[in-house]
């Protein structure tokens, strides 16, 4: 089924349709995420007369006699037995057993790789424990891309593969093609997100027109901290008819805490909790405000309320270590980031947090390590004050390090590295400390579009470095 363009917004029942629709066909593969998003996003829309939902797709002959194995292996991929899925999919030929047989591998190889790592939280050298499957998966997927017979699906986890072993500049023309054979995907689209840089190789990106492309030029203004081009897409879409969505409001809220409005964003928070009361997505950002604004019962509260929803989503540990920090318990605040990132090794934020709290304990060699962890060069790379820190490393120091104190909102992590062999890093994590608690006004005003009626009229961003940025990249 064919994506509507962007300009035919106003037909939101063909829009709820091709959601419904990308909804079944994710599901059938197993890419929970995207499912999340595409029901979410339909879930907002009105519901359809049963004479308007879209039947299933029609079966080729190639699905019927891959049918009983693909049902078989399907049962198998959702209780996590991937290798046992994937041995009962040799062999198959239609293009939704291929996918599965393939993506079972791939998370095969990925659950046996985190289980080697999730013992350590000591460093790891870059590349020293990988998924081994990436290789052959690469090469048996280049094959059939070369012939020509990879749909938008398998292009999207071709895409994966490749950023997985660096091979990045491929990845993006990859997942590029895949937006384009499959433009309803979330899921390559977000992958795209993960690998723009900078606007201008944004703007060089050849996209297709769709509805979805709104959605994803939103999420990229907020990642390049374009914070009022954001606002003004996700105004123009709920604007469209999607403002019901949770999505929306999550990502609103989410760009209002980037440039530290932070009374807008408790609000949005807070409407959000009323309306997804079990959520977990976003609460640890959600803790970071109550965090700035010292609201110690309402952590108290979010912490106490996530703990019985899911105790063990890394969201929980990151807000439980946010309220004990709150509460000047570092040692116990450093044990739930731990935990987090036991649960997550990959989650940037955790290592962060860790690192401060190290900080606090006066722990600056273990503070270095947390800091240093290779896990946060593709995220600081992404942030444009990474290449300012890089050039002001070799410059003065003194000249440049209220530079970076005032401008760096998530590169604590590479101050540390670049000053780690010199007695001036020491004061200078003390001085990075010293501005957590104060703030400092930026000089300059942002404009930006207010969604939602604030709680005060003050929209003054705040550039500061700050103690609890939990952004990461989920593979």
């Amino acid at each position: 089924m064919a994506a509507t363009r962007s300009s035919e917004f106003g037909d939101l029942v063909q829009i709820k349709k091709q959601l419904i629709s990308i909804t079944a066909q994710c599901k059938e593969r197993g890419l929970v995420h995207s499912v999340k998003w595409a029901s979410e996003l339909a879930f907002s829309l009105d519901p359809l007369p049963l004479n308007e939902i879209p039947p299933a797709p029609e079966l080729t002959e190639e699905d019927a006699r891959d049918l009983d194995a693909l049902c078989l292996a399907k049962s198998y991929f959702d209780l996590k037995e991937y290798d046992r899925a994937a041995y009962f999919l040799r062999g198959c030929r239609s293009q939704k057993a291929y996918f599965l047989y393939m993506y079972s591998r791939y998370l095969s190889g990925e659950k046996k790789k985190d289980d080697e790592t999730v013992d350590s939280l000591g460093p790891l050298e870059k590349g020293q424990v990988r998924n081994e499957a990436l290789r052959e998966l690469r090469v048996e997927l280049s094959k059939k891309h070369s012939a020509g017979e990879l749909d938008g699906f398998a292009l999207y986890l071709y895409g994966v593969v490749l950023r997985k072993l660096d091979l990045l500049k491929e990845a993006v023309e990859i997942f590029v093609a895949a937006t384009h054979a499959l433009p309803l995907h979330w899921g390559s689209w977000l992958e795209l997100c993960n690998l723009i840089t900078n606007i201008e190789m944004l703007k060089s990106l050849s996209l297709p027109e769709c509805w979805v492309r709104d959605f994803f030029m939103a999420h990229m203004f907020t990642e390049l901290q374009m914070i009022k081009e954001a606002l003004q897409k996700y105004q123009s879409l709920m604007e469209a008819g999607f403002a019901k969505s949770t999505y929306i409001i999550s990502q609103i809220a989410v760009a209002y805490h980037n440039i530290r409005d932070i009374d807008q964003a408790l609000y949005l928070f807070n409407e959000l909790r009323e309306q997804d009361p079990f959520r977990i997505e976003n609460m640890d950002t959600f803790s970071n405000l109550l965090y700035v604004r010292s609201m110690k019962p309402e952590l108290s509260y979010l912490a106490h309320n996530l703990v019985e929803i899911d105790k063990y989503r890394v969201e929980t540990c990151c807000v439980i270590g946010n309220y004990y920090s709150l509460r000047s318990q570092h040692e116990k605040a450093a044990l739930y980031f731990q935990r987090a990132l036991k649960l997550n090794p990959r989650c940037l934020g955790a290592w962060t947090l860790m690192g401060h709290e190290y900080m606090e304990m006066k722990n600056t060699s273990a503070a270095i390590q947390a800091y240093s962890k290779d896990y946060l060069q593709p995220h600081l790379e992404k942030n444009h004050s990474f290449n300012k820190c890089l050039s002001i490393s070799s410059a003065s120091w003194n000249k440049g390090a209220s530079v970076i104190i005032s401008g760096v909102t998530c590169g604590t992590g590479l101050l540390i590295i670049v000053f780690q062999a010199r007695e001036e890093g020491k004061a200078l994590l003390r001085q990075i400390s010293a501005v957590r608690e104060q703030g400092e006004p930026s000089s300059t005003d942002l404009s930006v579009p207010c969604v939602f009626n604030p709680l005060s009229n003050n929209t003054t961003p705040v550039r500061r470095v700050s103690p609890l940025d939990l952004s990461s990249v989920t593979p």
